[in-house]
């Protein structure tokens, strides 16, 4: 909806600004100099981006419509989950959720939170990580490194997309110059043949293809892409808070201690108070 909103607001605010100082709009609007800026554009992002890319930036594009994967109640849910988890673990030791973690799906545990059962990154993460706290016998800074390994390469590959759209946009405006190149150059080639009127709408064609190269690049690409960079960003907290818990468990805090870490890493607009997830928990629990 922001990003509906937002473009709209830069739509207006050039045409109107335009259209105040006597322009005409239909003299902003030339095909071929938007067939050379995108399709060139549109080429070279092919040229250099892997095609897992493409289609996580095209999924990305999408995603930046809707709202975030997880909200507030969602994190509480997999707060819940991970403190269910961790509070079976603790009452009849680390084997009793072997099988829970070995078939998720089937899980009584897991079936309760069908929003982290259908993320499977998220439901790979958990699990592994329980595997490795079940069978590895692992000290708590050796869990928390591998763990960070972990997440940064998933951060790195979930920024990919937006840094692949980012150089897109950071190219049109060169893409801008090479169609007004090709405008001059259409319209040398008539000089000393064609009345002036003709020629000045040839030099205005050229021109245009400078400005919807910077506008597409800075009014369109370049904030798409930042808040694909910062959707990545959101969404990856909810690995690190699976992180937070599970280490602090390992710890050797209790099972609320261990999710009240995990609650502070959460960002203020999504972040449950003390009292309100310590009366979702006590529910779980019960």
């Amino acid at each position: 909806m922001y990003l509906i909103i937002g473009a709209v607001v830069v739509i207006g605010s050039v045409l109107g600004g335009f259209m105040m100082v006597g322009g005409q709009v239909m003299a902003l609007w030339h095909l071929n100099e938007v067939i050379v800026i995108c399709g060139s554009a549109l080429g070279a992002w092919i040229i250099a981006t892997p095609m897992k890319v493409i289609k996580a930036a095209l999924a990305g594009i999408k995603g930046v419509l809707g709202g975030p994967k997880y909200k507030r109640a969602d994190y509480v849910d997999l707060l819940k989950l991970i403190y269910e988890l961790l509070v079976k673990m603790r009452r009849e030791g680390m084997m009793a959720i072997e099988a829970h973690i070995e078939n998720p799906k089937e899980s009584s545990i897991f079936q309760k939170y069908p929003k982290v059962l259908a993320d499977h990154h998220m439901l790979d993460f958990i699990t592994d990580c329980l595997r490795l706290i079940v069978g590895g016998s692992m000290a708590p800074h050796e869990l928390e490194s591998l763990l960070e390994y972990e997440l940064e390469t998933h951060h790195h590959e979930a920024l990919e997309p937006a840094h692949s759209v980012q150089k897109v946009g950071d190219a049109l405006p060169g893409f801008g110059i090479v169609a007004a190149v090709l405008g001059i150059i259409n319209t040398m080639s008539i000089v000393g043949s064609a009345p002036p009127a003709e020629i000045g709408m040839k030099v205005a064609s050229a021109l245009v293809g400078t400005f919807l190269g910077i506008l597409i690049s800075y009014g369109f690409v370049g904030p798409i892409a930042s808040a694909m960079e910062n959707r990545a960003h959101e969404d990856g907290k909810a690995f690190e808070v699976v992180k937070m818990a599970l280490v602090a468990s390992l710890r050797g805090y209790a099972p609320s201690v261990a999710i009240e870490f995990a609650r502070k890493l959460l960002f203020s607009d999504v972040r449950p108070s003390f009292q309100d997830l310590e009366a979702d928990l006590k529910a779980a629990k019960g």
